[in-house]
């Protein structure tokens, strides 16, 4: 299995003797080359802090032995957060006034991967500039480590979980009194990682009741650990008892949310930002404040689209990647935004992907209307999207093949910042080459899942008949 490199970290598997998988000697060398990057930068009254924060795979303890040893041996000062999310440690980077951060996960992959994703002083991922110099320092190797009287310093703080859950109570649009009027009971699957250290307190600082399956953090997933509807079978079947009002789903490091209503039935993963932004935008609306910009990736439902647009706002689109996402949300103003996949940034808290914030927005909205899950969902625009890929052979030109793409669609509205995306009257299509493999992604919307597979279908042979 090969180690995957990104601007945004490295990604690989556990174990094995090829030198290729994610072994101590490449954290070692990233590590430090992230190091080498952040002294670089050295930010004016720099604190030579870094967090480090992991979720609860079987692997996190070593992998984060070897993260601390190697900042401490480069003279940086560790501040070791242990089990917490993604968007804790994002945010104890800011509280805890550091340089930088890096978060042991690998997000919704399997078990017996993980990752190191890296951060800037503000909590925020680096962007594409920052991360090609990362990979570069780590390609050239020219390290130099701290001598004996220059070692790092090392200090544990499990704070931060409750300093988060303060912050996310204290979001003006969090309604406290009536979630707490409203006596929810809910069901929550954690994937027996981090969400089940924090999402307890969170709910029971709420007062909502609960019942957790698959809550024990100690790493080993019950299921793929993505949270989509094909592997989640065990909590809607324990959501159809008509015990609870809501169903909540985060993957391994908690920064994406689905939701599963009342009846057992998928609320739908690209619907978490799209009604969390609608609550933002009503809220907004009844403040008399106009106006509402909001932001998502090329791959998500044009459902944000419309509900921005019909409360008078106006919504952007980004290239696939939480940073541009977040980049164009500064650019333009967002009020909120996010990715399809579940993913909900708030700035008003942080730029950050971060489902506890999701919750509690998602939480006061069924509260607030005093309506069920299920009731709810059925106000927002029916789209749905089928997701396809093309193999290709390594040799492949899929540049050229998607400039003649976009050649025989120049006609239609296209979108060419993230490979090419074509918007039809009521379905759109988007290409994305992939980084790590020879395929092209091809996801399609439509308003029934058998248009949008046949738009998927219907471009896809056309790659086949262009190679």
């Amino acid at each position: 299995m090969t180690l995957i490199k990104s601007i945004s970290g490295i990604r690989g598997t556990i174990g094995g003797t090829t030198g290729d998988t994610l072994n101590p000697l490449d954290i070692v060398k990233f590590v430090t080359a992230y190091a080498t990057f952040i002294k670089k930068k050295q930010r004016p009254m720099a604190s030579g802090r870094i967090v480090v924060g992991r979720d609860a795979r079987i692997s996190g303890e070593m992998v984060k032995n070897v993260v601390c040893g190697t900042l401490m041996g480069f003279g940086c000062d560790v501040v070791n957060i242990g089990l917490a999310t993604t968007p804790t440690t994002e945010l104890a980077v800011r509280m805890a006034d550091a340089d930088g951060g890096i978060i042991i996960t690998a997000s919704h992959n399997p078990r017996q991967w993980n990752a190191l994703k890296l951060l800037n002083h503000e909590g925020e991922f680096l962007d594409n500039e920052e991360g090609r110099e990362v990979l570069r320092l780590a390609e050239e190797e020219k390290f130099e480590y701290a001598d004996v009287d220059h070692l790092g310093k090392y200090i544990e703080d499990n704070s931060f979980d409750q300093k988060h859950i303060d912050a996310v109570l204290q979001l003006s649009y969090v309604d406290l009194e009536a979630i707490r009027k409203a006596r929810f009971n809910v069901c929550v699957d954690p994937i027996n990682s981090v969400g089940g250290v924090i999402l307890p307190k969170l709910l029971e600082q709420l007062r909502v009741s609960y019942k957790f399956i698959n809550g024990n953090p100690d790493g080993d997933f019950a299921h793929n650990p993505e949270p989509l509807e094909k592997n989640l079978g065990g909590i809607m079947t324990e959501m159809k008892s008509g015990h609870y009002d809501l169903g909540i789903v985060v993957d391994p490091d908690v920064d994406r949310l689905a939701f599963i209503c009342e009846n057992g039935e998928m609320f739908g993963e690209e619907y978490t930002l799209v009604s969390v932004a609608d609550y933002v935008m009503s809220r907004m609306e009844e403040e008399g404040k106009t106006a509402p910009v909001t932001v998502s990736n090329l791959s998500s439902t044009r459902a944000l689209r419309d509900v921005t647009e019909a409360k008078g706002g106006s919504y952007y689109a980004s290239a696939v990647g939480e940073v541009n996402v977040t980049t164009k949300m500064k650019e333009v103003g967002a009020v909120i935004g996010g990715e399809g996949n579940g993913g909900v940034i708030y700035p008003d808290s942080h730029y950050g992907r971060d489902a506890l914030v999701g919750i509690a927005l998602f939480l006061s909205m069924l509260a607030r209307k005093e309506t069920k899950a299920s009731t709810l969902r059925k106000t927002f625009p029916p789209y749905f999207i089928a997701k396809n890929r093309i193999d290709l052979t390594p040799q492949t030109d899929v540049d050229a093949i998607l400039e003649k793409v976009k050649d025989i669609y120049s006609n239609e509205q296209i979108n060419d910042i993230d490979g090419v995306k074509i918007d039809f009257a009521d379905s759109w299509v988007h290409l994305r080459k992939s980084n790590t493999e020879p395929i092209i992604r091809v996801y399609s919307e439509a308003s029934t899942m058998e248009q949008a597979d046949a738009l998927g279908k219907k471009i896809m042979q056309l790659v086949y008949d262009i190679q």
